[in-house]
């Protein structure tokens, strides 16, 4: 079954060169022109992936975002012809998995949807394969958190950072490690990236974000996973 891709951008030429791109590689496309129609269009369409533009009339990218993390994990792709570093780390706050700045090349933008929907595509394991550290529990099959019993809704992003920290306890990981290993690139001048979605996972798992039990700050280096607690 081919993948879903919604493109939420009010450039029409634009729409048409990605979603020429998206279904030579077989991808199945809707397209929206602002917000707004993109929550509808979302809402019927159910996309395994939003590429979205953060400037638009009616509803811009940011309200976007924000109603949909009320409704849905589905991972996003920003396109920003901003380049301050400043509305890329909020656009990832509010829970965009990666980004990209316009103009942009159509093939790394191909990679960069390949990437994020590895990381989606549900996993080929067993079904007793699960993390645990202390009350904190991850079903990789499921992919699917729970912490003292309840779920915990992560990104596609914090889910995959959780479990490359979770499997190495103890292991200091760096910024262009981690990109890596969960997003299959590691661009200088993204790494920085990891900070913020570390920040989010945090919010979600730790009882004091500001005084991590789980996932520690490893100065000069990075992050790694309390051994402790595994």
């Amino acid at each position: 079954m081919a993948r879903r891709i919604l493109v939420v951008d009010d450039e029409a030429r634009l729409v048409h060169l990605v979603r020429g791109y998206l279904e030579q590689e077989q991808y199945e496309v809707a397209t929206a022109a602002n917000g707004r129609e993109g929550l509808l269009v979302a809402r019927e369409f159910k996309p395994d992936l939003i590429i979205l533009d953060l400037m638009m009339p009616e509803m811009d990218g940011w309200a976007f975002m924000s109603q949909l993390r009320r409704e849905h994990n589905t991972p996003v792709i920003m396109l920003t012809a901003r380049v301050e570093e400043s509305d890329r780390i909020a656009g990832l706050e509010m829970g965009a998995d990666d980004y990209l700045a316009k103009p942009f090349s159509p093939r790394e933008l191909m990679a960069r949807v390949r990437a994020v929907l590895r990381r989606v595509q549900p996993a080929d394991t067993p079904v007793a394969d699960q993390l645990r550290a202390g009350d904190l529990v991850v079903d990789l099959q499921a992919h699917a958190v729970k912490l003292a019993g309840r779920t915990v809704e992560l990104t596609p992003m914090e889910f995959d950072l959780l479990v490359v920290l979770m499997r190495y306890p103890g292991r200091a990981f760096s910024r262009l490690e981690l990109l890596e290993r969960t997003q299959g690139y590691a661009y200088d001048g993204y790494e920085r990236t990891i900070d913020v979605h570390i920040k989010n996972l945090r919010k979600k798992i730790e009882t004091d974000p500001a005084r991590p039990r789980f996932v520690l700050t490893v100065f000069g280096v990075g992050y790694r996973f309390d051994p402790n607690e595994a």
